[in-house]
């Protein structure tokens, strides 16, 4: 179960895990993974500091990575109440009726702007921190990073890892200076592009020289046994950590664990409802509202963000397993149960090995 990544990121399994929760993050490094923590609902640059701080302290001195959101091509952008002024208020308005219409109520006050974490100058503000702390990777959800950043963080030994759906993008990300490529099939939940696992990984194998992750509905021993007799050097995986023992524990029993631990394959859908950009996400029925012939298009990034923000946390607060909005991916239908993230380890080895060692016997 080592290849070359695991020398590259000193770890002990090629397995990459992607989590908003700290606690999971920590815990697939303690289990011989690497933990990348997802920085964007960091609003607030101080917050994470002390997060990262945390991580520092209960990662047994393994190595753990970070996950932002930021274009290669730097926008223009204000305030986040500036921004909000390019919102048209038709969106606004189906927004409410739909809350309304699906019976989430409001929030007595408690709304928020956004999460300026899909900022760009806020993602630029997470990598500063991260770069205080001793972290192993920072990956980017949007490709590229921009090129200072990439040259920062090579200054610090820091490697940098980006995102790709097709070949194309993987050639370009190496010529940028990204390290790791992390082809995410169709599959994926979150950004997403359009073909699957299967075939873009060896598209992506082939056509750079540098470690490439396979993503997109992995979630078994197998399809890690899978992910590398096509080439790939390790595996990514992102959705399969949200039913784990360490994120119920981090967020308490809630409608979202509800509605994942009874989803089957077939229940999410890809669509740029949730940032702007194509995204799978779980199918409730926020979801089925967008896709009514009267709602509108989604707005572009950041914009789309904005604008559904505090319907997010509206929706979160309500607790209803038939409403959530949940990026995850179509391996949800293998999320029946919770473990503890070193049980999820210890399944995906003894699978994989069990696999491969299948395979050599043919």
């Amino acid at each position: 179960m080592r290849t070359s990544l695991c020398d590259t990121l000193g770890i002990e399994y090629p397995i990459v895990g992607f989590t908003p929760s700290e606690h999971v993050a920590a815990a697939i490094s303690r289990a011989g993974g690497l933990g990348v923590l997802g920085c964007v609902r960091f609003n607030d640059a101080a917050e994470l500091a002390k997060v990262l701080d945390w991580m520092d302290e209960n990662t047994d001195g393994k190595p753990y990575g970070v996950d932002v959101v930021m274009p290669a091509k730097i926008p223009t952008e204000g305030a986040a109440l500036d921004l909000d002024k390019l919102i048209p208020p038709g969106h606004k308005d189906f927004v409410e009726r739909t809350l309304q219409r699906l019976g989430v109520p409001p929030l007595a006050g408690e709304g928020r702007a956004g999460v300026l974490g899909w900022l760009h100058s806020v993602a630029r503000s997470h990598v500063d921190v991260a770069l205080e702390h001793p972290v192993k990777l920072i990956a980017n959800a949007l490709g590229s990073p921009p090129a200072d950043v990439i040259e920062r963080a090579h200054d610090h030994g820091v490697l940098v890892a980006a995102l790709a759906g097709k070949a194309e993008h993987a050639r370009n990300h190496v010529r940028n200076g990204v390290d790791i490529v992390v082809a995410q099939g169709y599959e994926a939940g979150g950004h997403t592009g359009e073909i699957a696992t299967m075939v873009l990984v060896p598209e992506i194998v082939d056509a750079v020289d540098v470690p490439v992750l396979a993503a997109g509905g992995i979630g078994t021993g197998r399809q890690v046994a899978a992910a590398l007799a096509l080439g790939a050097d390790g595996v990514w995986m992102g959705s399969y950590w949200l039913t784990t023992a360490e994120y119920t524990e981090s967020l308490g029993e809630s409608a979202m664990q509800e509605a994942l631990l009874g989803a089957t394959s077939s229940d999410t859908v890809r669509t740029r409802i949730y940032t702007g950009k194509p995204a799978r996400l779980l199918k409730t029925k926020w979801t089925d509202a967008w896709a009514e012939e009267d709602a509108p298009d989604p707005l572009p990034m950041p914009l789309q963000n904005l604008l559904v923000a505090e319907a997010h946390n509206r929706i979160q607060r309500a607790n209803d397993p038939a409403v959530v909005s949940m990026p995850v991916g179509q391996i949800v239908g293998r999320m029946s149960q919770v473990r503890p993230v070193a049980e999820v380890m210890e399944n995906l080895l003894r699978e994989t090995k069990e696999t491969l060692a299948r395979l050599k016997s043919l």
